[in-house]
């Protein structure tokens, strides 16, 4: 059995009530439910929240919610693989069998379900613990610089001024849309950053995190550029 669990809490604070807020139209969490049910990948796509009136859109927008989230994994500190693990568990306490869950962010409007079966086979494929979304930084990071105390700029990788930017390492930053694992990947909270995880590159059209109302105004700007046609 594969799950998809779309973490979504009530207590958002710089942008209330993000996670059902409208975007373009609809509540911002249907765009992860729609791309979860139309991978066609998942025996079932749940919501896991402690809101009631999340829960309730979420089964509007085609998504369950077995259970009420705990509350000691519904505050500002608890990470994402804390709420895929205690939903794997549910699944596996009720009798179920899981093989893998994929936490899809409820704040990814851009996410595309081609990348969802990507990762899928990716991880399906191989021997790794965790397939998810990366993408390329759009500048080289070896030519980042700070602004120093006395507002002087400095490189921070000095050796790099004078290289040029084809000759650099290609960098890339988590996506922030989607995380497949293994169950035992979650129940055993295996980090996700290391050489057992695939990196599942996305065009950076599709990416962009939605943390502040700067953010979302520049995702529906990007959203509306993409379906435009």
């Amino acid at each position: 059995m594969r799950i998809a669990v779309i973490p979504a809490r009530g207590g958002s604070k710089r942008i209330p009530r993000k996670n059902i807020r409208p975007f373009c139209g609809k509540p911002i969490i249907s765009y992860s439910i729609d791309a979860a049910r139309q991978s066609g990948l998942f025996d079932e796509v749940i919501v896991s929240t402690d809101d009631e009136e999340i829960a309730a859109v979420a089964r509007q927008c085609g998504a369950t919610t077995p259970f009420v989230r705990p509350k000691e994994i519904s505050d500002d500190f608890t990470g994402t693989n804390a709420v895929v693990k205690h939903a794997v568990a549910w699944f596996i306490e009720r009798g179920d069998e899981i093989s893998h869950a994929c936490c899809i962010y409820a704040t990814a409007p851009l996410i595309q379900s081609r990348y969802l079966r990507e990762g899928h086979d990716a991880l399906s494929g191989s021997d790794a613990a965790f397939a998810f979304s990366v993408t390329s930084y759009a500048f080289p990071i070896q030519r980042a610089v700070r602004i120093t105390t006395a507002g002087r700029v400095d490189a921070i990788h000095p050796e790099h001024r004078m290289t040029r930017s084809q000759d650099l390492e290609p960098a890339y930053h988590d996506a922030g849309q989607f995380y497949w694992g293994t169950a035992a990947a979650f129940l055993e909270d295996l980090p996700l950053f290391s050489d057992r995880s695939i990196g599942i590159v996305l065009p950076r059209m599709y990416v962009q995190d939605v943390d502040t109302l700067e953010d979302w105004e520049q995702a529906e700007y990007m959203f509306r550029a993409i379906n435009r046609g």
